[in-house]
């Protein structure tokens, strides 16, 4: 491979960690191809993407263009599996690690999410974290709440001062 297609590729791992919301490196040493290629189609279901990119290229993107991911240079031994996350990060590492369960070949070593720097623990409690959606719909449930009760109990208030003129209705017309 000469400098220029290093530097296209350096480059374009650049650019995928621009976009990525979160990234994960996993020792993939061991699997065949057709178990990486049931990966790849795991993290595509999760807006999250899986590529084998040489080490020294993926250091000099993080050096070069994005410093922000700078942690993932003490990372970058042995051959990884580099995961982007596109999407939602603690989807794709619910994903990531589903699939490490099934494959024990298979080591997550850590990564960065939201420029911060993940160990295997964290990203272990980020996949057990309900998604984003679901944490969404608690938010506006909890919001909802105190006006679903104060509507109760207004209808409630109601409903009993009906119920107290119909029983004198029919007290009077007996």
């Amino acid at each position: 491979m000469n400098f220029q297609e290093k530097e296209a590729l350096r480059v374009q791992s650049a650019e995928k960690l621009g976009k990525a919301s979160g990234v994960i490196l996993a020792e993939y040493r061991g699997l065949s191809a057709v178990e990486i290629a049931q990966l790849r189609v795991e993290l595509r279901k999760v807006d999250a993407q899986a590529e084998v990119i040489k080490n020294r290229i993926v250091l000099k993107a993080v050096e070069k263009d994005k410093p922000e991911y700078g942690s993932l240079s003490e990372l970058l031994k042995g051959p990884l599996c580099t995961i982007f996350a596109y999407g939602d990060a603690a989807a794709a590492c619910k994903a990531v690690l589903d699939f490490e369960k099934d494959h024990p070949s298979f080591k997550v070593a850590g990564g960065v999410v939201d420029s911060s720097a993940v160990g295997p623990a964290e990203l272990k409690a980020l996949a057990d974290l309900p998604s984003k959606d679901v944490l969404l719909g608690q938010i506006v449930g909890s919001l909802v709440a105190p006006h679903r009760g104060l509507m109760g109990v207004m209808n409630g208030v109601s409903r009993q001062l009906v119920q107290v003129i119909n029983a004198i209705k029919d007290t009077k017309s007996e």
